[in-house]
């Protein structure tokens, strides 16, 4: 099968398309084999692949991830596919059904084929597409995380980083729970945040988060440009600062208003999602769609950092 092979860390270029043994099932119990059809392209896969990890994890990164090169080399922990082979073991899943899911630290979405357990398996909605499935997990997931059960009806939430994978959702998540919301984007992309659901939009290029009006109940920081101490100072009264990318100081120093820390990778979580995609709730940003021939392509995209919404492999 073809994949996309990441050999050593450095640039988009060191990624390769190349044939690799095809996986299997066999021997694997609660494994099933998936031809992946969608696969995200994620700011986790650009930061492993470029070993560019937030401040002081460095270390402990290069432990999980590999010393001198990645460990698992093929990147991708995000899919949406059909399911090709069934292991020992399983049940209620057959060859042909649709699912998608997230493998966690074992990545490997970034191929034509994939391994993945079937309790990080949910079924895919007849009417939502693959590039969506695949699109709205790994940003979704993050952003109900630290949403849910925080934003009340009223409450002011600021979204820092609101045109993104994670901000994209968090817009409409938090409007749907009654929040009245405030993005932070550039200005060329202030009309798909104000479509989403924004009352307001800060356009960044002009206005420094220093001089944003107001306070609010919730702010949430995709980006990671959002200290504790100016976090804090944009906060009314009981407010909570969401830090979803956060280096080791801030995470160790999170506690009270302040909360940070990864996301976990729920399958509950991803069915809530799937089914606001399919009810027409929630929109899935889409913003480029790639063969897997052009997988550099989507890395270079991803690490400008300026990414909208998501981009999407298919294999």
């Amino acid at each position: 099968m073809k994949a996309a092979v990441v050999e050593r860390y450095g640039p988009p270029e060191v990624v390769e398309v190349r044939e690799v043994p095809r996986p299997s099932v066999q021997g694997r119990s609660g494994r099933v084999l998936v031809r992946v059809r969608a696969a995200a392209v994620t700011s986790a896969d650009s930061r492993i692949r470029g070993a560019r990890f937030p401040g002081g994890f460095g270390p402990f990164a290069r432990l999980v991830f590999g010393v001198r090169r990645p460990r698992r080399q093929v990147l991708g922990g995000v899919f949406s596919g059909v399911v090709e082979e069934v292991g020992a073991g399983v049940t209620g899943l057959a060859v042909g059904d649709e699912v998608c899911g997230m493998t966690g630290t074992r990545f490997g979405t970034h191929a034509e084929l994939v391994v993945a357990r079937v309790d990080r398996l949910v079924a895919k909605p007849a009417g939502v597409s693959h590039q969506d499935a695949a699109g709205v997990l790994f940003g979704g997931t993050t952003a109900l995380h630290y949403l849910d059960d925080r934003v009340r009806p009223g409450h002011r939430v600021l979204v820092n980083g609101a045109s993104g994978a994670i901000g994209t959702t968090a817009v409409q998540l938090a409007r749907r729970a009654g929040g009245r919301v405030t993005g932070v984007c550039s200005g060329a992309n202030a009309d798909l945040v104000r479509s989403l659901g924004a009352e307001e939009v800060v356009d960044h290029t002009t206005t420094p988060l220093t001089a944003v009006p107001g306070q609010y109940d919730v702010v949430l920081d995709t980006v990671g440009n959002i200290d504790i101490a100016g976090g804090r100072a944009l906060l009314a009264p009981g407010g909570v600062l969401l830090l979803a990318v956060a280096d080791l100081g801030q995470t160790v120093r999170a506690r009270g208003d302040v909360v940070a820390g990864p996301s976990p990778e729920e399958p509950e979580h991803f069915a809530r999602l799937l089914d606001l995609v399919g009810s027409g709730d929630l929109r899935v940003v889409v913003s480029r769609t790639l063969p897997l021939a052009e997988v550099v392509e989507a890395h270079r995209v991803v690490d400008t950092g300026r990414k909208v919404g998501n981009v999407v492999l298919t294999p």
